[in-house]
């Protein structure tokens, strides 16, 4: 290689070790990166509530008498907590439902269709991905707190 040819190339770029308490905060994830993130936030939010999903499927149909108890779950509380703290468990799992099901099919049709993968659709399936898991649990939270 000429010296002339060496000296007019780009420089590389140098990589070094990130600090995590300094770096991360001033990077600026993509949308498709934080719908990725909540996609694995909400499939393990399930995975650990899910011996109160069983309680909640259990006390709804065992009996008439188990289900006012898990009515009064969500009226008056269940031990220590209040029926509000109840309710906001609840709309974190219809959350992490939604989100982990639309984001699932996401990644499901970026699978099948290969056209699919590229910068524009990435951001626009995220953001779509996004509108939708938050609007339709706040149209449920919306039913759960009694609004309609």
């Amino acid at each position: 290689m000429t010296e002339l040819a060496s000296a007019t190339r780009p420089k590389r770029p140098e990589f070094r070790n990130i600090n995590a308490l300094t770096d991360l905060p001033s990077y600026r994830l993509p949308v498709a990166g934080i719908v990725s993130i909540l996609h694995r936030i909400s499939g393990a939010l399930m995975f650990i509530l899910l011996p109160f999903i069983i309680w909640l499927f259990d006390k709804s149909l065992s009996s008439e008498i188990s289900f006012a108890k898990f009515s009064a779950a969500f009226n008056v509380g269940l031990w220590v907590f209040p029926g509000f703290i109840i309710k906001l468990v609840v709309l974190a799992l219809i959350w992490a439902y939604l989100h982990h099901l639309i984001a699932g099919l996401r990644h499901l049709w970026m699978d099948i269709s290969h056209d699919a993968v590229s910068k524009e659709f990435g951001k626009t399936s995220a953001v779509v991905t996004l509108a939708l898991s938050l609007s339709l649990s706040a149209i449920l939270g919306a039913k759960l707190f009694g609004l309609y």
